[in-house]
């Protein structure tokens, strides 16, 4: 992070110095007190299950100069209303205190993680680039990022996503967009938000936040958000398989289930070979590809830099070997129908002419299309060719009846009730060649699976 003297925090946060010289300096946040954290600021936050301030001792002996609370604690401290309103406050001010940062922000229903892993690769070959860890997108992991830019940092990508309306206007009040690249609007969330034209809305809001001379890049071939343009108040770059693309996906193979992308742009074009897995992330490349555009960096040159680029973020679409020959691909982290069907094609493409698995669970937070919606992952699997379908676990059921209705039959299609039960069951059946897909809710914890082919300690 920037230094800021501990005076400069207090301002920033609103908040009460105590036991404190101002001039302290904090070169660094955390908000897990193992960490061990020279010249740091120590934000204890309160959780379902845990409360930061309770170990705000361990974090001042691990090395931090304060801790930043809501209530009164042994020891130097800045005392606030909210420390998670407080970190976002913080984080704006670090922003602030940047004026040539540039800010990369992105939402959609899916691919945001893995198109932020791909601006990151694109950002970095032009300049210093910060971008989240994992998934850190809401009111905590979005200051999270933001306090790992220093004075040369360049370059600034933040996720955003949002559980309902308001969400990404918060979020882009703590770091407010000079790119706003809006990716697609699905079915994730959909039990909150009510239908998709309420997700399209509520994501408009990060377009809504640009400034005059911000950019939109948008999805060119979804209607719905090409329907939100209007949010944005100035400049749009589109990108897509749409004719009327500003990046245009121009051809699309898929070689051993990797994509082989052209993109045109005003003329010029562009062959990426990502080691990627699924079609799908074509369109993530695209995405990244017209952010740097909007940013005015060259397209062939942030186009060349995602030649052979790979994924950062774990359990999304990693593709690994067992000892024993089977190809495990872990897309485990979360499931939508969109992601989810992505991920079964791409595991036909990856597996063809070998016996493929798909181990699916339950997709959660998608409303009262949930019974619809996995009964027709059950049926594009048999339509996909997948040998072997495993449903587990009670949100399931539906993957496997549909599967069974499509017209599997036999042991094709097998529901199990547990993670442990479709170990077992893969352990005895799985055999060199093999193609295994494991996808899931991040809930359900799917990911046991692939790390217990893959011989890994979870």
């Amino acid at each position: 992070m920037i230094p800021l003297s501990i005076g400069q925090v207090a301002e920033a946060v609103a908040g009460t110095l105590h036991d404190v010289d101002p001039a302290t300096v904090v070169r660094t946040v955390i908000t897990d007190s193992r960490q061990v954290c020279a010249d740091g600021l120590f934000i204890a936050v309160v959780g379902e299950t845990h409360d930061g301030h309770e170990y705000v001792g361990q974090a001042l002996s691990a090395g931090c100069v304060a801790a930043l609370v809501s209530r009164p604690v042994q020891g130097p401290h800045v005392l606030v209303d909210d420390t998670v309103v407080a970190a976002g406050r913080l984080a704006r001010a670090v922003i602030e205190a940047c004026p040539d940062l540039r800010v990369v922000a992105l939402t959609g229903s899916s691919g945001k993680t893995s198109t932020k892993d791909l601006l990151r690769v694109v950002l970095s070959s032009s300049g210093s680039t910060v971008a989240p860890q994992g998934s850190f997108n809401n009111e905590l992991g979005l200051p999270r990022t933001v306090f790992e830019v220093t004075e040369q940092t360049r370059y600034l990508v933040a996720e955003m996503g949002a559980r309902g309306a308001g969400h990404i206007q918060y979020l882009c009040g703590i770091a407010p967009p000079d790119v706003a690249l809006f990716l697609n609007v699905g079915q994730a969330h959909l039990s909150e938000f009510g239908s998709q034209e309420g997700i399209a809305l509520a994501k408009s809001e990060i377009l809504a936040a640009l400034g005059p001379s911000g950019v939109g890049v948008l999805n060119a071939d979804d209607q719905r958000v090409m329907a939100m343009s209007g949010a944005a108040p100035g400049r749009i770059v589109t990108f897509g398989q749409s004719a009327a693309a500003d990046v245009r996906i121009s051809r699309l193979d898929l070689v051993e289930g990797r994509p082989v992308v052209t993109l045109e742009h005003e003329g010029r074009s562009a062959l990426i070979r990502p080691d990627l897995y699924g079609e799908h992330q074509a369109f993530n490349i695209a995405a990244a590809v017209a952010a740097a555009v909007a940013l005015d960096l060259d397209f062939v040159t942030a186009a060349a830099s995602l030649d052979g680029a790979r994924l950062d973020s774990k359990w999304r679409m990693d593709v690994q070997q067992t000892p024993s020959g089977v190809t495990v691909i872990n897309d485990a982290y979360n499931a939508n129908p969109e992601s989810m069907a992505a991920g079964l094609r791409a595991l036909a493409a990856i597996g063809q002419g070998r016996r493929t698995w798909a181990v699916l669970g339950e997709m959660r937070e998608i409303g009262s299309t949930s019974a619809v919606e996995h009964d027709a992952i059950g049926r594009l699997c048999v339509r996909l060719n997948v040998s072997r379908l495993i449903a587990v676990g009670p949100g399931a059921k539906g993957i496997h009846m549909g599967a069974a209705h499509e017209g599997s039959w036999g042991d094709e299609s097998t529901w199990v009730p547990t993670v442990d039960e479709a170990v077992e069951l893969l352990q005895a059946q799985v055999a060199s060649g093999d193609v295994v897909l494991v996808k899931a809710s991040r809930a359900i914890g799917l990911e046991r699976v692939a790390q217990a082919l893959l011989g890994e300690t979870p």
